[in-house]
């Protein structure tokens, strides 16, 4: 029996936006810029494209921007904005992002402060919400970011964050926000408008579409610096020939996330709870973010002496496909640093591993866990380094 629950890594492609993408896979092949008919029922399918993504998170179709995933679209919101700012005023300016961000947000952060920028980070409680009232002080301050971003939803935890709240305030002070929802894009309602921000990442390959295809949703009275050069496509944001079979297909999965959300919803959340009620029987099991609104489909948790990586490979070994929250490289293992700024200890975030169930995933595979879980907790093996590391 193999169980996926690694669903935030990515999701299968859906069969029926395989069938959307397959006319764009070998028939018809024009480029979208051709004004020939090749080119115009290729123009076609990217047009119709945009507007399934754009009424997927209520934003219009004009503003949404195509690339070749979130972690491009990340980069373009901060690097374009950052650029743009730099070319309008001569000066450097000032970051404001979320501690708990992906690294596709944290790393083009940490370039702009290499180039001259201060960056702050906003911290989050132990339930990995971002604290509103030190978003204020920030803020409140003589010398306000020129932008923050904050995710809208967290990729180990699950924990949504109070972005409507949070973009209202920045409103205020007349800062612009950008919001990564690669992760909640398909799983809970997701609104442009009504969040108040002004640029959101999605990602095709997080709501069963393909890879290499992703969307920067922007307000139209924000200023971006393209970061790729060339053709001048996407409206001049982001250069290159439209990767249309990925596009559609991006599409259709935006649609068809959008038609069954409330469906999807209920299912992954009646399964996120069972396996939550299987969890609570054992005394060394931890949930972080716990009390937290959250995804319906995450369950992030730590089992008392038992290494994440480790118990990562043992339930590979059993078919069961899930990820640790910690980066851990060849010669070492880090702590997540999402439960870091939480507040969890190294050693328990270090035991980390996270679940992230599916629209098809059924009872028998959360229960298939449980009791893979419930064999490991049993073995003497375990048993004795856990009491090991309680001694140490």
């Amino acid at each position: 029996m193999t169980t996926y629950l690694d669903h935030n890594a990515t999701t299968p492609l859906d069969p029926r936006v395989r069938e959307a993408m397959l006319p764009y896979m070998g028939e018809l092949y024009g480029n979208a810029s051709s004004v020939h008919r090749h080119g115009r029922l290729v123009r076609g399918a990217l047009d119709r494209a945009r507007e399934q993504v754009a009424a997927l998170v209520g934003a219009h179709p004009s503003q949404v921007t195509f690339t070749s995933g979130g972690t491009e679209a990340n980069n373009l919101a901060i690097k374009g904005v950052s650029d743009a700012l730099r070319a309008t005023r001569g000066t450097e300016g000032r970051l404001l992002v979320g501690a708990i961000e992906h690294p596709c947000v944290l790393d083009p952060a940490d370039l702009q402060s290499r180039l001259g920028w201060q960056v702050d980070y906003l911290g989050v409680d132990q339930q990995g919400r971002f604290d509103i009232k030190a978003f204020e002080s920030v803020l409140n301050a003589s010398n306000p970011p020129d932008l923050v971003s904050l995710m809208l939803a967290n990729n180990e935890t699950g924990a949504i964050q109070p972005l409507a709240e949070l973009s209202a305030i920045a409103r205020q002070h007349h800062v612009p926000v950008h919001t990564d929802a690669t992760q909640a894009a398909g799983k809970i309602p997701v609104d442009f408008e009504a969040l108040g921000v002004h640029l959101m990442t999605l990602s095709s390959h997080k709501l069963y579409g393909p890879l290499g295809a992703g969307a920067l949703i922007s307000d139209k009275t924000l200023t971006l610096s393209p970061q790729l050069h060339g053709g001048g496509h996407e409206r001049g944001l982001r250069s290159g020939t439209e990767n249309i079979a990925a596009i559609v297909g991006f599409g259709a999965a935006a649609e068809l996330a959008l038609q069954e959300l409330d469906q999807r919803h209920a299912h992954m959340r009646a399964l996120r709870d069972r396996l939550e009620r299987g969890l609570a029987q054992w005394p060394q099991v931890t949930v972080f973010a716990q009390a937290a609104e959250r995804l319906p489909n995450t369950v992030q948790f730590g089992i008392d002496g038992m290494h994440g990586e480790t118990t990562l490979m043992k339930l590979d070994m059993k078919g069961i496909a899930v990820s640790s929250g910690s980066a851990c490289h060849a010669d070492h293992a880090d702590p997540s640093h999402v439960l870091t700024a939480m507040g969890v200890s190294a050693d328990l975030a270090l035991t980390a591993i996270r679940a992230s169930i599916g629209k098809e995933t059924t009872e028998a595979e959360i229960d298939h866990l449980l009791r893979v879980l419930e064999q490991l907790l049993n073995d003497p093996l375990n048993s004795a380094a856990a009491a090991r590391v309680s001694q140490a």
